[in-house]
């Protein structure tokens, strides 16, 4: 399988093409999710462009499957959980929410690749946030939208990307894309190459 090295530079290019693409959708998260570990340097720059918050989520499937983080607030903000009617706090066991208080948020990652990430998001949010609610389906698109570097036409995901960067289709042309994040070490390594 050939590798495709992706450069600090071509990083920039890629996130300011995903701040384009949601410009011109007229669509500005309240926070943005990086999905450790790829997607924290693109989340960081939009957030920091956007002036919004940035949160992380441990979803590393193909480094651990038994260590993924159920961030659960994060799906009852996109449902708009109410915790106080009025000034009285909501009572415990009471579920109540408010299309009003959905927040929008916008998962990050760096790639799109088997589409594993993010059908496991799609499955562990509504899980524990009103999981039979029709809601969810406007929820994924409105109020939770995801962006990548690169999303493959091949993947499988059951939750696609709103904004990608690059589109490939490594069913058609394999290729190993590696970021920078994953490479600057090897600078101050001799002793290994690119292979």
């Amino acid at each position: 399988m050939k590798k495709v090295y992706v450069s600090w530079n071509d990083v920039q290019r890629q996130v300011q093409e995903l701040i384009r693409q949601m410009w011109i959708d007229g669509w500005t998260p309240d926070y943005v999710v990086g999905i450790t570990r790829g997607g924290l340097v693109p989340a960081n720059l939009i957030s920091q462009y956007l002036g919004c918050r940035m949160e992380t989520l441990n979803v590393s499937l193909r480094d651990n499957t038994d260590n993924c983080e159920s961030n659960l607030w994060m799906a009852e903000d996109a449902f708009g959980y109410k915790t106080y009617q009025g000034e009285v706090p909501v009572p415990e066991g009471t579920v109540m929410t408010d299309p009003a208080l959905r927040k929008k948020i916008l998962i990050v990652d760096d790639i799109n690749d088997s589409g594993a990430t993010l059908s496991w998001i799609h499955k562990d949010w509504p899980s524990g946030c009103m999981p039979n609610d029709p809601a969810w389906q406007s929820i994924w698109g409105d109020n939770v939208r995801v962006a990548v570097l690169y999303d493959n036409a091949a993947s499988t995901s059951t939750l696609s990307a709103n904004y990608a960067s690059e589109n490939i289709n490594k069913y058609e042309d394999p290729q190993w894309i590696v970021f920078p994040w994953e490479e600057w070490w090897r600078r101050w390594n001799p002793q290994e190459e690119h292979q």
